[in-house]
Order: C-alpha cells, then structure tokens, then sequence
C-alpha cells in the first residue's frame, strides 16, 4: 500500500481528483486529495490574508498530523508551486515527486515569472473582477478541458488568491535531492509548461506525455493513473 497526495490547481478543489483518487483507493492505496484554504468547498475562507504559504501549511499540516511518510506527492499546475515548497522542508518523508503539467519555480521566482505576459493578463483579471486581489476563474475551454466536463467545471471552479501567483519562491534545493522526480506533460494543451518539461530533461528526471487537455485528472484519469502506480 502507498500513500498518494494530490495536489490541485489554481481555481479547483479536491473534487477535480474524485476519479484517479477512486482508481487507486480501488487498488488499495490511501489518498490524500486536501483541498487549498480558499478554494472549493473551502472558498469560504478566501481573504486577502490566504497565501502561498497558507497553501503549503495547508500541506504540510496535513502531512503532519496524518503522519504520512514514504509517499508519493503529486502537484498540478499552481499545485506544482506547493509541492515543491512541501517537498523542500519534508523531503525525507517523500518517497516521489511529480509535476503534473504544473509549474516548477526557481528560488527568488514567482508563478507569474513563467507566464508570457509577466502575470498582466491574471492582474488585470483580478482588478475587473476581484477587488484587485484575487482572479475569476479562467474558462475550461481555454486549458482544452474535454467538451463532456467543462461545463462542469466552470461550475466548480472558484476564486483564487492572486498572491500566490505572485509570492517568490523560497527553495533550498532539498526539493530537488528527493531519489525519485518526474514530470508529467500534458500534449493537448499549449501551455506554459514545455518549458519545465525541458528542464526535467535536463535535471534527469523521468518524463511521460499525455494527449489531453490541461486537466489530465480529468481528461484521461485512468492513463494518469496507471502512471502514478507504475512511477510510485
């Protein structure tokens, strides 16, 4: 038995990994799919005080008080942000880290950094729609969500604290010493991530595609999963 921590995006929740969780609960392994203060059903909680750290005691914490050692800890797009900050400070307590179609910042780098336009477009988002503080969720369509469920997920999709994408990275390095590290590209959408897709080549670390939209949980849950047992 192995223990799996999902971690979801921007905008999402713990109900965006309902499928893979089900596919490997069904295979004996406990998962931990926490969903972010702010976000989901936690949405009740957004306040400009919710940031990037927020999200990583939200982790740790969780990792904590389960006691959860040896496992397998999975990031998803802004999640890849909390995970590698996770993996930072707990590194002996992982046993592998994957990126899944997610980002992978530098020490001193934000998430906006990565983005083509410098975080413009999240900020202005933010300033139409969010008090300047926080961004309306971005349409399904445009991360090639598959037709059957993004109409779904518009619906479960909810604010998210801009901050998050904004807070530098505050990396050690140990994040990156962890045996087993790979990164999982999703090949249906163009998005911002072949650029760590290119960067795990160059680090050694195992790589996989998918051809499905950005949300792969979503799109292709048994593929995903497969992967996740095979690379545990």
């Amino acid at each position: 038995m192995t223990d799996y921590v999902l971690i979801h995006g921007a905008w999402h929740g713990s109900w965006c990994w309902d499928r893979v969780r089900r596919l490997l609960a069904a295979d004996s392994h406990r998962v931990f799919t926490p969903t972010l203060t702010g976000v989901g059903e936690r949405s009740h909680l957004l306040s400009r005080d919710v940031g990037l750290d927020t999200h990583v005691a939200d982790v740790t914490n969780l990792m904590m008080w389960e006691d959860l050692r040896d496992i397998v800890l999975v990031g998803h797009s802004y999640g890849g942000v909390v995970v590698r900050h996770v993996a930072d400070r707990m590194p002996d307590r992982i046993r592998s880290l994957i990126y899944l179609d997610a980002f992978v910042p530098e020490n001193g780098k934000a998430l906006i950094d990565y983005l083509p336009d410098g975080g413009k477009g999240l900020r202005e988002l933010a300033a139409a729609h969010g008090e300047g503080w926080k961004i309306p969720p971005i349409p399904a369509s445009v991360f090639a969500v598959n037709q059957v469920d993004a109409a779904w997920v518009d619906l479960q999709c909810t604010m998210h604290p801009l901050s998050t994408c904004e807070t530098p990275a505050r990396i050690s390095g140990a994040c990156d010493e962890i045996s087993s590290i790979g990164y999982i590209l999703a090949r249906g959408y163009e998005g911002s991530f072949g650029q760590f897709y290119a960067t795990a080549a160059e680090r050694g670390w195992w790589q996989a595609e998918l051809a499905c939209g950005h949300d792969v949980m979503l799109d292709m849950p048994r593929e995903l999963t497969a992967l996740l047992l095979e690379r545990a």
